[in-house]
């Protein structure tokens, strides 16, 4: 793992802010994301191409604009951190799906009204996200030791995730919406995709505003595992805000095209566990094994392509 070295200009990091912002807006007020519509598993297809030559043709403008300011040592060193970060993001990012479609089927959500929570999903865990990755950043660059806590809570976390793999979390009871009914007064009926409904004068939460508050927590609970990651890999934190931007800006097109498979890929989730164990073991290592970023690359996608073929393996008769 490289220093902390940020490689990024502020036109870069700005140009890349705008960016993320412009396709948050067409995809809200361009090609649909906030009126309801159920996701046919070919668009859902065509926006993860999309969004998988997107975070491509990054990377190698990254590398290209990078060699011609600093060199081509560096350029590649950080073009691999990069592929690296998103391919290990995008992995993690798959136990989100599952969880996700706990969360729809326990509470009835039609199919229709599905995209409209998840792009709202995806504007909360961007913020989430880059306020955790900035103060990771910071932390890691003052503190070198909280490396070895992240390899460890990983390690942990890996470990309770091969033993639990088959156990399904109760999503009715979970102690957030447990206290958001509380606090917060709800209309159990059927408002469609709405959050907030007035009635007799006085406002309410619908019953699928209590679903994003679990959307938003699920994402924040899989960022603490997904973030440390990542700084295995690099600590520099434009190459990690950015792979966790394209793999975050994926996830509602990634749903949609597992969702109605996810019984397939039952094994992945021994993939996921085992790429977390080895990360955290390539953390608490540090001061004696330094591992490539190439060969972490080739352990992470063997790990996940491995339980994918497993998976597709172990279910082809159905």
């Amino acid at each position: 793992m490289t220093g902390l070295e940020n490689i990024a200009t502020a036109p870069m990091w700005a140009g890349f802010v705008a960016f993320v912002l412009v396709m948050l807006a067409l995809d809200l007020w361009v090609f649909g994301g906030n009126k309801a519509h159920k996701v046919s598993i070919k668009e859902a297809g065509a926006w993860s191409l999309g969004w998988f030559s997107l975070a491509l043709l990054f990377n190698a403008g990254l590398w290209y604009y990078l060699k011609g300011t600093v060199g081509p040592e560096i350029a590649e060193q950080k073009s691999l951190e990069f592929l690296s970060g998103y391919l290990i993001e995008k992995a993690l990012s798959v136990d989100n799906v599952f969880i996700f479609l706990l969360i729809f089927t326990a509470f009835g959500v039609k199919p229709e009204y599905q995209r409209r929570v998840l792009i709202y999903g995806v504007l909360g865990a961007i913020v989430m996200r880059a306020v955790m990755i900035l103060a990771g950043a910071w932390v890691v660059n003052e503190f070198k030791w909280i490396l070895y806590l992240f390899g460890a809570f990983l390690l942990f976390t890996g470990l309770k995730m091969l033993k639990a793999v088959d156990e399904e979390p109760d999503v009715k009871n979970n102690p957030v919406l447990k206290w958001a009914r509380k606090v917060l007064p709800v209309s159990e009926a059927d408002h469609g995709e709405k959050f907030i409904v007035t009635k007799d004068g006085k406002r309410y939460v619908t019953t699928l505003f209590l679903v994003l508050i679990l959307i938003e927590v699920t994402d924040l609970i899989f960022a603490v595992d997904s973030i440390p990651a990542i700084f295995a890999i690099t600590s520099d934190p434009f190459i990690v805000f950015t792979s966790n931007m394209f793999a975050i800006l994926g996830l509602r097109a990634l749903y949609f095209l597992l969702a109605d498979v996810a019984d397939r890929f039952h094994l992945l989730k021994y993939g996921l566990a085992l790429v977390l164990c080895f990360i955290g073991l390539k953390m608490l290592l540090l001061p004696w094994i330094h591992i490539p970023v190439h060969i972490s690359l080739t352990v992470v996608a063997s790990l996940i392509a491995g339980s994918v073929i497993a998976s597709l393996y172990a279910t082809r008769k159905k």
